[in-house]
C-alpha cells in the first residue's frame, strides 16, 4: 500500500501515530485560520466579480463528486434562462499560458481532465487559472455570462462569492474530523457552518444540516467510438476491469458492484496519467473507467473500453433551495 493511501486509512480509520502530528496540525489551522479572518475582513486583494460567483467546493482532501455537480448547476442554469461560466484551478494542466480558455478538442495535458470533461459535455464557457480571480476577469472579458461557478475554490480567498455549496461524501464523512496533516480537513469543521448549503453525496434522504444528492449512472460510452450503450450492454455478473483515478475510487468500484457487475478493481492516484501499458491487464476482460479517466485515454483505447456515464441527481429540496438563491441574486431568472 503506498504512503498516501495509508494516510488516508488512517484519517478514517484511526491510528494512534497521528498524535505525532498534531503540532503541524495546530500551525496548519493557524495558518488557514489566518486566511479565513483576513477575507471576512475585507483585507488584501479580494476580487469582486460583477455577476454572482457560486462556489462548489468540499473541506476534505480527495473527490466527493464536484464535478458531476457542476455539469447538473450548468443544465440547470441554462434552463433558468442563465448564461453561465465556470472557472477551474487546472489541477494538472500545463497550458501554453494562463488564463487559458479550455476547449473541448484539446489535450487533458493543456487543459487538465477534470475541465476537459466538463467542456466535452456540456460546451460551457471554462477558464482555468490557480489564481480564479483571474480566470474570472478573463472569461468575463471572453463572454456575456449572469453567472460565474468556481469548481473548488472554497479556500480561495483572494475571489469574493455570493453562495458556497459544500460536498461530503455520506459514507466516509469527515474522517477523524483533524485538519492536514493530521486528518482529511482543508479548513476546521466548524467552517461548515458558514456555508449557505451542504450536500452529501450517496445519502439516501435529506439531514438537518443539508441536502442529499446521489451520482447515477445512466450509460456506457465506447472511448474509441464514442457509441452509448444502455446499462444491461454487460449481463448481471460479467466480470471486468475497473480503473479508476479519481479521489475517492471504491466509490467507483462499489457503483459497478451496484449494477450486478463483478470488477477487478484497479485503484490509481487522484488526476493519474495513463498509458495503454499501464492499463494491459490480464485476463482480456472488458475495461471500464470514469470519464474524468477516459479524457485521458481515448488516444490509445482498445476497442472494449468504455467509461461509466453518470449524472448528478440531488434532492428536490435541494432543487428548491436553488431556485430560491437565483432569484435572490438574479430577479430576471426564469421560473421553473
Amino acid at each position: 500500500m503506498a504512503f498516501a493511501d495509508r494516510l488516508l486509512e488512517a484519517w478514517y480509520k484511526g491510528h494512534p501515530l497521528l498524535a505525532l502530528l498534531s503540532p503541524l496540525e495546530a500551525l496548519y489551522r493557524k495558518v488557514v485560520r489566518g486566511k479565513r479572518e483576513r477575507f471576512l475582513a475585507g483585507e488584501g486583494n479580494i476580487y469582486h466579480a460583477p455577476v454572482p460567483v457560486l462556489v462548489v467546493g468540499n473541506i476534505t482532501v480527495g473527490g466527493t463528486g464536484k464535478t458531476p455537480l457542476i455539469l447538473f448547476l450548468i443544465e440547470h442554469c441554462r434552463q433558468r434562462g442563465l448564461r453561465v461560466g465556470v472557472v477551474s484551478r487546472g489541477y494538472g494542466a500545463t497550458p501554453p499560458q494562463l488564463p487559458w480558455r479550455v476547449r473541448a478538442e484539446q489535450s487533458a495535458e493543456h487543459a487538465g481532465d477534470e475541465p476537459l470533461l466538463i467542456v466535452q459535455r456540456s460546451g460551457v464557457p471554462l477558464m482555468i487559472d490557480p489564481d480564479r480571480s483571474q480566470a474570472v476577469r478573463a472569461l468575463l472579458d471572453a463572454e456575456p455570462l449572469d453567472l460565474i461557478l468556481c469548481d473548488d475554490g472554497l479556500q480561495h480567498y483572494r475571489l469574493a462569492r455570493d453562495l458556497e455549496l459544500v460536498l461530503i461524501d455520506a459514507a466516509r464523512g469527515l474522517g477523524n474530523r483533524r485538519c492536514l496533516p493530521a486528518g482529511p480537513l482543508r479548513e476546521p469543521v466548524e467552517r461548515l457552518r458558514e456555508v449557505d448549503a451542504l450536500l452529501y453525496n450517496g445519502a439516501a434522504a435529506d439531514r438537518d444540516d443539508g441536502f442529499a444528492f446521489s451520482l447515477k449512472p445512466t450509460a456506457l460510452v465506447n472511448l474509441r467510438s464514442g457509441e452509448r450503450r444502455p446499462l444491461d450492454h454487460f449481463p448481471v455478473g460479467q466480470a471486468l476491469h475497473a480503473v479508476a483515478g479519481i479521489g475517492n475510487p471504491q466509490r467507483f468500484f462499489n457503483t459497478l458492484r451496484g449494477l450486478d457487475w463483478k470488477p477487478v478493481e484497479h485503484p490509481f492516484a487522484d488526476h493519474a496519467v495513463f498509458s495503454a501499458e499501464a492499463l494491459g491487464f490480464s485476463p482480456a476482460l472488458p475495461l471500464v473507467m470514469t470519464e474524468k479517466d477516459a479524457v485521458k485515454c481515448r488516444g490509445f483505447a482498445a476497442e472494449d473500453w468504455w467509461y461509466l456515464a453518470v449524472d448528478a441527481q440531488p434532492s428536490p429540496a435541494f432543487v428548491r433551495w436553488l431556485d430560491e438563491q437565483l432569484a435572490r441574486l438574479l430577479p430576471n431568472t426564469r421560473q421553473p
